[in-house]
């Protein structure tokens, strides 16, 4: 998918957190290095997570039936193999025989089928994917090892949502907490089987995890990581220090352009370049005036300098519409590029019904994040050249998803990151333009839309993979013709890192890149 940041930590913060830590290419007998994320842990409860750092947590603490390779494909995780019924609606697991959670014990089809009542009773998070979809009648534990799925109705992606079934240790749960689902006890520990266990928490600075010895999936790949610091920070003196003492491992990937240079002249570092499937977008609310007026946010899309932002501000790639290409058997090829033209804009403007008004759009990005600021101010530049006031508000994430929940609160324009939650493009437009999704900050344009709604019901329901890629096609020409967005780029995804960290790949799954079981310690490594 996203993203959200917050600006809670200064430098002297961030010395104080890490003092304790010495560079890890000088440490032996233990690998220890600090990541840097730009926003806070919101929860490590894998029924709860919604962003960024949230998934970075899930996908280091937990793990799923299944996990997302670098191509996208669906590969096992917990479970090693698994079949669908003729009919689509019955998915039956084989689980790994030697699994086991981070206590010891193991892993067993009882789990999965907790795991999945309690994210639907708890309908938070992920649970938008499978509330509706999945019978809890229909979950079973057909034997120690093996579990089957029921569908309610045919949902073609269901595969590639499996990634986020993050299983749970039952017996724990239950062991530590009156409640049933252990809310209070899963929001402060990680009970689950993945690569890394929780060891401590600050929820304003930052949070420290620990390896599993024992997971399942072993430490073969080479020197593994043995305990990740993530410092949370958006102050960029702040991580070029981090990396000025040697203990940055990794920054994050919304650093400004100067400090991944800064960082690049450095003995010992490099710089992680990467295409992704995450767009940047100003989203439009399309509920609000005057961006209810389709000619209005036209003319906000032709008085965008694209090329500016994507050369000098944030570096990118271009997108014409609603989704990357990096999905390319889903994706139209005569979508036609974004264009910066003045007078253009102000013939749309000229269309519209607020044509000859005073006409003020408010436009929010996350506080904190210099790039963000740099594009606000150049489209204020631009709009007030065809007459339109652009109200800037800075806000820190958290309260831009409060101004989501509502069309008559959410801004009339705001600058969003939004990625793959699962590898599908089902996740770009479900997530982001079916009414169902109103009221999130993936879906902050209030398009509502019922043909929109009925092209995306389609292409779920529809098995034959080349009819449901015209769907998806279909979906973008039609979203790009109603202009609820600036399409501004695709992120050239950059992080700075140590010449020592090696194994990155980048995984077309929100944060799935950050598993950081996948990466070894080699300095010697070139």
């Amino acid at each position: 998918m996203t993203r959200k940041m917050l600006a809670i930590a200064g430098l002297a913060l961030a010395a104080s957190a890490t003092t304790a830590l010495t560079p890890a290419r000088a440490q032996d007998d233990k690998v220890s290095i600090v990541v840097n994320a730009t926003q806070v842990f919101g929860t490590i409860d894998p029924a709860r997570i919604n962003d960024y750092t949230e998934y970075m947590a899930a996908v280091n603490l937990y793990d799923g039936l299944t996990t997302v390779a670098g191509d996208g494909s669906i590969i096992p995780q917990l479970a090693e193999s698994w079949t669908v019924s003729d009919d689509n609606l019955t998915y039956t697991f084989k689980l790994k025989d030697d699994a086991t959670f981070q206590d010891g014990s193991p892993v067993e089809a009882s789990d999965v089928v907790y795991t999945l009542k309690r994210l639907l009773a708890i309908n938070e998070g992920p649970s938008y994917l499978f509330s509706k979809l999945i019978d809890p009648e229909k979950l079973k534990a057909i034997d120690s090892h093996t579990v089957e799925i029921g569908l309610t109705k045919i949902y073609a992606p269901f595969l590639t949502t499996t990634p986020l079934i993050l299983v749970v240790n039952e017996e724990a749960a239950k062991a530590n907490s009156d409640d049933e689902w252990a809310s209070d006890y899963i929001a402060n520990h990680s009970i689950g089987a993945g690569p890394y266990m929780l060891a401590s928490w600050n929820r304003g600075s930052q949070m420290v995890i620990d390896r599993y010895d024992d997971y399942h999936a072993g430490w073969e790949r080479g020197r593994p990581i043995d305990e990740i610091r993530f410092v949370i920070t958006n102050d960029e003196a702040t991580v070029k220090a981090l990396a000025t003492k040697g203990e940055l491992g990794m920054s994050a990937d919304s650093q400004a352009t100067e400090t991944y240079e800064a960082i690049a002249a450095m003995d010992g570092y490099k710089i992680i370049e990467t295409p992704t499937a995450t767009a940047l977008y100003i989203k439009m609310n399309t509920k609000l005036p005057p961006t209810d007026d389709i000619h209005v946010r036209r003319a906000i899309a032709y008085a965008t300098d694209y090329d500016t932002i994507r050369e000098a501000i944030y570096p990118g790639s271009p997108l014409s519409g609603p989704m990357a290409p990096a999905f390319a058997d889903a994706y139209p090829d005569d979508l036609p590029a974004p264009e910066y033209n003045l007078e253009k804009a102000k013939e749309e403007l000229a269309k519209s019904k607020y044509a000859g008004q005073d006409i003020t759009l408010t436009h929010s990005y996350v506080a904190g994040l210099s790039f963000e600021e740099d594009i606000a101010l150049l489209m204020q530049a631009n709009l007030e050249q065809i007459g339109i006031t652009l109200d800037v508000r800075p806000e820190p994430w958290n309260r831009i998803t409060e101004l989501a929940s509502q069309p008559e609160t959410t801004p009339n324009t705001t600058q969003v990151f939004n990625g793959p939650s699962y590898p599908s493009p089902d996740s770009v437009f479900y997530v982001q333009y079916d009414s169902a999704a109103a009221g999130t900050w993936a879906s902050m344009e209030w398009l509502q839309n019922p043909e929109i709604d009925t092209l995306i019901d389609n292409a779920r329901t529809t098995t034959d993979v080349d009819k449901q890629n015209d769907i998806y096609k279909e979906l973008q020409r039609k979203i790009v013709d109603l202009q609820p967005d600036v399409f501004l780029l695709v992120e050239n995804r950059r992080y700075a890192a140590s010449d020592c960290l090696q194994g990155y790949e980048f995984v077309p799954m929100m944060s799935w890149d950050t598993d950081f079981s996948r990466f070894t310690w080699d300095c010697s490594a070139e």
